[in-house]
């Protein structure tokens, strides 16, 4: 075999391990005479160092990404952000944001960074994993997700039943892709009025007291914030939205519905919507 095959064949392979661009192999290969294994070492301590040199450039373009595992037990979506959309919708960035949402569907703490720093290298752009998040059921239900059409809006839903049956049935497939598309488009806060935040009730009491012209009486001025709240629950609190597909519906009256019809009890148990860019409260 001639060395000109053998050198490519090398370079090839080094591609493969490392992602790297045909010539920086090739300059690699020649910095280290030839051996495989420290061109790799090589070209894996210039990725990092691409990266780290990147790494103060903002990232504020991306995907949500998403894994559904064991069964539809268990799921997660990732946001991984990118500088530029022309990345963003790069097929290779894509399938390294969907790898990120995979590690963590196996593994809740799985370590991502040498595949973000090949990913840097590859792309040539700042890339950052932000954020990710898992749910899983136990006992019978199922996890879903729902990407919107672009990438920049995901949602992950966990969803209890009584019966293992009643997830495979296409009421129930329709009710939680019904429910995801929901969650997406009208972005409640939390599942029920119950699961708000003490904290969060507070703030907006605060600020509808602070809209009661002054000089009502203080069992007045309550009244009126307790009927701004229930506006408050009914656009924030998931079952208290109305359905999106059928206004004179409300989420609630829908899970009831579809319950009555199947003999079951079937039950929101969270949700997770993720935005690209969006501010991260705490």
């Amino acid at each position: 075999m001639s060395e000109l095959v053998i050198d490519a064949q090398m370079v090839k392979t080094l591609r493969e391990k490392t992602n790297a661009g045909l010539m920086e192999c090739k300059r690699a290969l020649a910095e280290v005479n030839g051996d495989l294994e420290a061109a790799v070492d090589l070209l894996r301590k210039k990725g990092a160092a691409s990266a780290a040199k990147k790494a103060d450039r903002e990232a504020k373009e991306g995907v949500i990404a998403q894994c559904i595992v064991q069964s539809g037990k268990v799921g997660v979506i990732a946001e991984v952000n990118c500088e530029t959309d022309f990345v963003a919708k790069n097929d290779a960035f894509r399938a390294f944001a969907d790898g990120v949402a995979a590690k963590h569907a196996e593994n809740d703490s799985a370590d991502c960074e040498a595949d973000r720093v090949a990913a840097v290298q590859k792309l040539g752009e700042n890339i950052r994993i932000r954020r990710h998040a898992r749910l899983e059921v136990h006992g019978s239900g199922a996890v879903a997700s729902y990407i919107h059409t672009g990438g920049k809006v995901g949602v992950l839903l966990q969803v209890g039943a009584a019966k293992d049956a009643t997830v495979q049935t296409e009421d129930f497939k329709q009710l939680v892709r019904d429910i995801t598309l929901q969650i997406a488009a009208a972005n409640p806060v939390c599942v029920s009025r119950d699961s708000v935040p003490a904290a969060l009730v507070e703030r907006e009491r605060e600020v509808y007291r602070g809209q009661v012209p002054a000089g009502k009486p203080a069992n007045i001025i309550e009244q009126i914030v307790d009927g701004k709240m229930n506006k408050f629950y009914s656009t924030s609190c998931l079952l208290e939205q109305e359905f999106i597909k059928n206004t004179d519906l409300k989420i609630n009256q829908l899970i009831a519905e579809k319950n009555k019809a199947l003999g079951e009890e079937i039950a929101i148990r969270g949700f997770v919507r993720f935005m690209v860019g969006e501010e991260i409260a705490g």
